[in-house]
């Protein structure tokens, strides 16, 4: 039984009649696919037999196994169907699933569904009207078309990882899968985009989306500045903005927005306002000074505690906040008042608590309707013949 807070399931969601087949695993394609069920799309798991999808395994041996919080993180209000691909029989059901879906979403690399039988093209001439959906590492064609694709890689290979606040800062991976989010969230965009499409012309088509491409596209600025005028930008390397820690934790500070940042910043900390230093008295020559002055900024910064500095920053109208950890965040009453947080009934590993969907839309309350499924927990309602039953394909 679903929590209270989650009454709103019963409101009209705006993707209800629109079925998706989800070829999909790990990540990059299943927080694709959980923002669709989430609004109300009939999301079919299509996994492999015996062994679902990767996630189920990824963390080791875990009191929930294949449920494991990583695959739940990413699996709600989803149908799932285990299948051995390699029979003609269970080839045979997902074909027959195809003439009755909308969209069909795969992360594999460029290739495998068409090996499969079920690419594009093969998929098209049984329903004219579906959307296929492809997520890879690094396109449909080009050099890297059959280099293994990850979120890491994609990091490394955009630019997006050589970039640091300073260069001292060793290089290193940035530990949230930040190239799978992207990438995901713009396969939803072409989703939902395909669809309203297909309203107009009647007819599917394939839309195709990247880690490569989307780690790119999320450095939109620092690229139009490096290709019109051959320097780079680096919002982190900002001379008025940092981390700086304290007597008892960390403080992050951005000194922009504002007129006179830099005098600000000097009556917080209270030390005399540098603005009239000629090292640093414009934008181009704090920059120029940056190590000085961050260095002037740890050292007062160290003096502190935290509550003290966001007193202090906060009553000259600096922006900062407290560098919290994950704990912190998710008690945090900001989340709580946000509703960010969403409680299943316990399972073998206890309460199963989830971040929510980040969409708060008033006619169409997020809600978990259906818990992360069992490997194979929906094979006979969705397999069962038409006319079967309530959620007959």
């Amino acid at each position: 039984m679903l929590p209270d807070s989650n009454a709103g399931a019963a409101a009209e969601l705006p993707l209800e009649g629109v079925r998706v087949l989800d070829f999909t695993q790990v990540m990059m394609g299943p927080c694709c696919t959980q923002m669709l069920a989430d609004y109300g799309a009939d999301v079919i798991k299509i996994e492999r037999a015996g062994w679902g999808d990767l996630s189920r395994w990824s963390v080791g041996e875990d009191p929930d196994g294949g449920n494991n919080p990583v695959f739940a993180s990413l699996n709600r209000n989803k149908r799932s169907v285990a299948l051995d691909l390699k029979t003609e029989e269970d080839r045979t059901a997902v074909l027959r699933l195809v003439e009755t879906s909308d969209v069909v979403v795969n992360n594999f690399r460029p290739g495998v569904m068409d090996r499969m039988g079920f690419g594009y093209d093969d998929l098209r001439r049984i329903n004219p009207r579906i959307i296929y959906a492809v997520g890879t590492g690094f396109g449909l064609d080009g050099p890297y078309v059959h280099k293994g694709g990850q979120d890491v890689l994609a990091q490394a290979m955009s630019g997006a990882m050589h970039r640091r606040s300073d260069p001292s800062v060793p290089l290193t991976v940035y530990p949230t899968a930040l190239a799978d989010y992207a990438a995901g969230m713009h396969m939803v965009q072409g989703i939902l985009m395909a669809l309203m499409q297909r309203e107009k012309t009647g007819e599917g088509q394939r839309i195709a989306v990247s880690l490569f491409n989307s780690m790119l596209a999320m450095q939109m600025q620092e690229a139009a500045v490096w290709m019109m005028r051959g320097r780079e930008l680096n919002w982190a390397a900002m001379p008025l903005s940092g981390v700086f820690e304290t007597l008892d934790g960390a403080v992050v500070m951005v000194g922009a927005f504002k007129e006179h940042p830099l005098r600000d910043i000097c009556t917080a900390l209270g030390i005399d306002d540098l603005s009239g230093d000629p090292r640093y008295a414009t934008l181009e020559q704090q920059k120029a000074h940056r190590s000085e002055l961050q260095a002037i900024f740890r050292d007062r910064f160290a003096g502190g505690t935290t509550a003290h500095w966001l007193e202090r920053l906060g009553g000259v109208d600096i922006l900062c906040a407290p560098v919290m950890t994950l704990a912190d965040a998710l008690d945090d009453p900001q989340t709580a008042c946000n509703d960010m947080i969403v409680e299943l009934e316990p399972t073998a590993g206890g309460p199963m608590r989830l971040v929510a969907s980040p969409i708060d839309m008033s006619a169409a309350p997020f809600a978990v309707r259906r818990a992360p499924p069992v490997l194979g927990e929906h094979n006979d309602e969705v397999l069962a013949p038409a006319g079967s039953g309530e959620n007959a394909a």
